[in-house]
């Protein structure tokens, strides 16, 4: 073995580490749930098309951490020389090569589980792009970001059902979560007014205000997105009542309502057929989602100095799995919503190592 093999195979794990870095890798178990939450917002099973669009939303969100590393190069080599591409571990052109390689996997993940979740990830890779290359530092920047997080849910709709209307209620959350969060991480590393953490807890009260309010019975087992028994084909009309819960934001208020076709199976022990009470879940994990964000957002308003900032823009990122998961209870798939809810701890363990900003 040549003492250049020696070298690279002792700076191996730096190099994995530094990627970890770049990529930020914790903040990857925050993308499943949006694909989950668009599919369960459908009324339709999860399915291999969905496993694709998470794959695809994984590769356009890590396309984004590495393009946003390249693009603030110059900006990180003054407030964060630690970072990968600025302290010279990585060097910026692999890192605009996983940008492109990551944006290209994506759009084939995406074209694999169909047209109608390509025509969404499409806008949704241009999205991440124009963010951070031209929309980052202007006031459109939190709007891109919200409006990427929204289209990764309707990703998720489009590529289970073919449609994406039924998850637009759940998309305007999660993207109104989304912007709130970008919006004080805006001011992470200098700090600045209180202001921004002052409006995102507003917007987390609201939300989880939002989430908590009685919700309309869910449908029998057999129209379950948990449940072997599913609509194939439902209608896409809706009564008036639902479509005024949509206008509210309220999610899975426009579950089609008629469906064509039932398949026949065994009951779901994991959903009884005709619950007498709404199910808490949605309440718990609602509660979950404003306890992650309440603290810090509460610290950073007092005192918007950069590490509480910071924290308070963690805790942003994290509360994206109990939010999704409360949308996937909220769409009546408990299933989907504790395996998203599961998320949880494992960012929580991989962020004691790798930053999740």
């Amino acid at each position: 073995m040549t003492p250049r093999q020696v070298h690279a195979r002792a700076d191996t794990p730096g190099r994995a580490r530094a990627w970890a870095e770049l990529l930020r890798l914790p903040a990857l178990f925050t993308v499943p749930g949006d694909a989950l939450a668009g599919a369960a917002a459908t009324g339709v099973r999860p399915n291999h098309r969905t496993l694709l669009a998470i794959g695809s939303s994984l590769c356009v969100y890590e396309a984004g951490m590495a393009l946003n590393d390249w693009a603030d190069r110059d900006e990180d080599a003054v407030e964060r020389p630690h970072r990968p591409l600025p302290s010279g571990r990585i060097h910026s052109a692999a890192a605009f090569t996983a940008a492109c390689a990551f944006t290209a996997g994506g759009l084939a993940l995406a074209a694999r589980a169909g047209r109608p979740a390509l025509a969404v990830a499409a806008p949704l890779a241009a999205t991440v792009w124009a963010y951070d290359l031209a929309l980052k530092h202007t006031p459109a920047g939190p709007l891109a970001m919200g409006l990427a997080r929204g289209l990764d849910v309707l990703l998720g709709a489009a590529a289970t059902a073919g449609r994406t209307r039924d998850a637009l209620p759940s998309a305007a959350i999660l993207g109104s979560h989304t912007l709130a969060v970008t919006t004080v991480s805006r001011q992470e590393t200098q700090g600045g007014s209180p202001l921004a953490p002052l409006a995102a807890l507003v917007t987390t009260a609201c939300l989880s205000g939002l989430l908590t309010r009685a919700h309309p019975a869910r449908e029998s087992a057999e129209t379950s997105p948990d449940s072997p028994a599913r609509t194939s084909r439902p209608s896409l009309r809706l009564p008036a009542g639902r479509v005024t819960a949509a206008v509210l934001g309220l999610p899975g208020a426009t579950t089609p309502t008629t469906p064509a076709t039932r398949t026949t199976a065994p009951p779901n022990p994991d959903r009884p057929a005709a619950p007498a009470t709404p199910s808490p879940l949605p309440t718990i994990l609602a509660t979950a989602y404003a306890a992650t964000t309440a603290r810090p957002y509460f610290h950073a308003t007092l005192n918007p100095s950069p590490p509480l900032t910071q924290r308070a823009v963690s805790g942003g990122i994290r509360a994206m799995i109990p939010l999704q998961a409360t949308l996937a209870a909220r769409s009546g798939a408990p299933v989907t919503a504790l395996l998203t809810a599961a998320l949880a701890p494992l960012a929580r363990r991989f962020a004691r190592k790798v930053t999740i900003t």
